[in-house]
């Protein structure tokens, strides 16, 4: 199994040694809903190979997207504060994980300061990302919402910024509180307007995106 782990940045070689003699290892095929919101759960989910959404939803099955995680990443360590799963989880492809049930994973913290710290920082992170979303939403309208995600998501490549693994419309759409009709108009129009190019494998933003729509 070791020859197939990912790399954990906040977990040293020892660190991960240590953990996986407490995990035991699930498998779940694409488009399996792991954590329920409003669960009582019990583990901490180390994602070995795939890929997840962590969202939340309605009973009217809208839904919204706080992020995706895959390989090296880890959810459910809010458990530590008792009360129940604060959001869902679905695999998006055939994923495995490392299950370290939360009495287990409390002893690990005790016997390992640093990761202890590194768990801090990654809450911290999560903090600052929730308010920048709340912020988002409260100040910033559907288009403004949108081009802050795609600053986001994309990574420089000499005059222009590329997203190499670009969500669909309806995964934006979900992302930002929207409608995938609402995105569709405006990509269409970001396209005709030179802003961007898009492809099934990408999306290239050839400049700089205008400040309204």
């Amino acid at each position: 199994m070791m020859d197939t782990l990912p790399e954990f940045p906040d977990l040293t070689a020892s660190e991960l040694a240590a953990l996986l003699e407490r995990a035991v290892l699930r498998s779940y095929p694409k488009n399996s809903v792991i954590i329920n919101e409003g669960d009582q759960g019990d583990s901490v989910y180390f994602v070995i190979q795939g890929k997840v959404k962590v969202f939340l939803s309605n009973d009217q099955g809208r839904e919204v997207v706080i992020g995706q995680l895959g390989p090296g990443d880890y959810f459910g360590e809010m458990l530590l504060e008792p009360g129940s799963r604060s959001a869902s989880v679905m695999t998006l492809e055939a994923s495995r994980f490392a299950l370290v049930r939360i009495e287990e994973f409390r002893e690990f913290l005790k016997s390992h300061p640093d990761f202890v710290l590194a768990l801090m920082g990654k809450l911290i992170r999560r903090s600052r990302t929730l308010a920048r979303n709340v912020k988002s939403l409260a100040l910033l309208d559907v288009y403004g919402r949108l081009a802050q995600l795609l600053h986001e998501l994309a990574r420089q490549q000499g005059e222009t910024w590329l997203i190499d693994e670009p969500l669909t419309q309806q995964e934006m759409a979900s992302r930002i509180g929207s409608s995938r009709e609402m995105i569709s108009r405006i990509f269409k129009d970001l396209v005709a307007g030179g802003y961007l190019t898009v492809s099934r494998q990408r999306i290239e933003i050839r400049r700089r995106l205008p400040t309204a729509w």
